[in-house]
């Protein structure tokens, strides 16, 4: 079996020769012979010979597929540049009056001034990232709804909407202001006690995000780098679904990250979440266990449960990962009138049957990540 020793022990002895062009290997991550990495410092004119002899060094130790992301300090890929969140956000907030003189100084959390400091293993912060095997199964719903009611329950949370190309949460939550960037930090909006960052904040009337894979590392990267996200208990990832580079950056730069995976009753959705599982588990993620979404449909005329998907894929899921199935959240939609304080589409209130699901579904996250 090809372990991460032996693939770190080729990849000195190859870079070793580079060492002029100060190369750095990050995010090694072996999984099945296949072995993926991002390499900082090389030059355009090194790169092609440097993947080369890095491809032919692991294939003799057995490995069988080499994915090399090659990016400079601070810049993407492929010589293009995926916006800075504090650069892209300057403007539209002074489009929108928000940068004025003397509006909100930057948060000052532990881990100030480091790359990374929710990254730092001193923040204490726990990561979930909510997961799905396909779309359309409610995983943002359910991100959103989790967060708000760990909020509910006294818990300081943020969300980061890692669905690059199809970022939802800022709608879902009724967000429609820009952050403020203050002393080239970028100051996350708050709303129901949670603190959201989302590709949607960045771009401008809904327009489609064309971009290679490394692009989405960078930029995931940027949320942590340029975030002034203070002092956090919670940082939710809702993830793009599937197992695509999102969900494997995620996995590399958060190691330490835990999941959750939402599927609905229908088999073929469970089936498909098994795979977002499995990633989880070969990765070494912890998986604190399954929500099935749009489990039943109450009968509005005779208030008996109607199963519309089926019955039964979360637990089957569940028992496949050897996980707990957390929640059966009913099919439906808040019940909210654009006229209510702080409305929000998909938000549900505390005191309403779903939104004390959402709550009881906090309480068995806790209970996991305390244990």
């Amino acid at each position: 079996m090809l372990t991460r020793e032996q693939v770190m022990e080729v990849v000195d002895s190859v870079t070793a020769a580079y060492n002029a062009e100060k190369i750095t290997i990050r995010d090694v991550m072996v999984r099945d012979r296949q072995v993926s990495m991002t390499v900082l410092g090389a030059g355009a004119a090194a790169q092609p010979a440097l993947e080369a002899s890095l491809r032919e060094a692991l294939a003799r130790i057995g490995a069988e597929t080499v994915h090399c992301r090659f990016r400079t300090e601070g810049a993407p890929a492929a010589g293009e540049a995926a916006p800075s969140p504090a650069a892209a956000a300057a403007p539209a907030a002074a489009s929108a009056g928000a940068s004025k003189a003397g509006g909100p100084a930057p948060v000052q959390g532990h881990g100030a001034g480091l790359a990374n400091p929710l990254l730092d293993p001193s923040s204490g912060v726990q990561f979930i990232a909510i997961a799905s095997g396909k779309g359309g199964v409610g995983k943002s719903t359910v991100t959103v709804n989790l967060a708000v009611a760990l909020a509910r329950r006294g818990k300081r949370v943020g969300i980061i909407d890692a669905d690059i190309y199809g970022f939802s949460v800022p709608d879902m939550m009724g967000i429609e202001e820009r952050p403020d960037v203050v002393n080239e930090r970028v100051i996350p909006i708050e709303k129901f006690g949670v603190k959201v960052m989302s590709m949607g904040f960045f771009v401008e009337d809904n327009s489609p995000i064309v971009w290679r894979g490394p692009m989405l590392g960078k930029m995931l990267r940027n949320f942590f780098q340029e975030i002034e996200w203070g002092e956090l208990d919670y940082l939710l990832l809702d993830l793009p679904p599937g197992t695509g580079d999102v969900a494997l950056d995620v996995h590399q730069i958060i190691p330490q990250s835990k999941e959750i995976i939402v599927t609905t009753p229908h088999a073929t959705a469970a089936f498909v979440a098994a795979r977002a599982g499995a990633m989880a588990i070969k990765t070494e993620h912890e998986i604190i266990g399954v929500v099935e979404n749009m489990s039943y449909y109450v009968s509005t005329s005779t208030g008996e449960k109607e199963y519309v998907f089926g019955r039964g894929g979360g637990a089957r899921l569940a028992e496949t990962l050897h996980a707990d199935l957390l929640a059966q959240i009913p099919l439906g939609a808040p019940d909210n009138l654009s006229t209510d304080p702080d409305f929000a589409p998909s938000v549900y209130h505390a005191d309403t049957e779903t939104g004390k699901l959402y709550l009881e579904l906090a309480d068995r996250v806790l209970s996991k990540c305390s244990s």
